[in-house]
């Protein structure tokens, strides 16, 4: 049962990262990649809103391997995110390259963090 919750989520994840990332890349003129860093710091966000409301008993493990698991799994992509950044490098765009490591490390566990706060005001431990 658990791992059709993970594929359930999957199947809802990757397809949103994929549609997510063309349709912020296609609104910016430029190298960076804007996509990615988009769907690598919402699923942040859902992951630390996911955590913060685990930690306060409201949500089960069911939905921690649908959403965390499953759905932040497909969304997210450190892979792209590394691929990417060597592919800025490799091309001359070192700022670019740099840039995107530290926006993507500090806008993402900020998005962690401020999840956990915000399911941490909604549901009071």
């Amino acid at each position: 049962m658990n791992w059709l919750l993970v594929i359930i989520g999957a199947m809802a994840g990757a397809p949103l990262r994929y549609l997510t990332d063309r349709a912020v890349q296609l609104r910016h003129d430029s190298v960076f990649p804007w996509g990615t860093l988009a769907v690598n710091v919402t699923g942040c966000l859902i992951l630390g809103l996911l955590t913060g409301a685990a930690a306060s008993g409201h949500a089960s493990s069911h939905l921690q391997l649908l959403l965390g698991t499953g759905l932040c799994g497909a969304l997210t992509t450190y892979s792209t995110f590394s691929y990417e950044t060597l592919r800025l490098t490799e091309t001359g765009a070192g700022f670019y390259a740099a840039a995107n490591v530290v926006a993507s490390v500090t806008a993402g566990l900020g998005a962690a963090f401020a999840g956990v706060s915000i399911a941490g005001a909604v549901w009071p431990g």
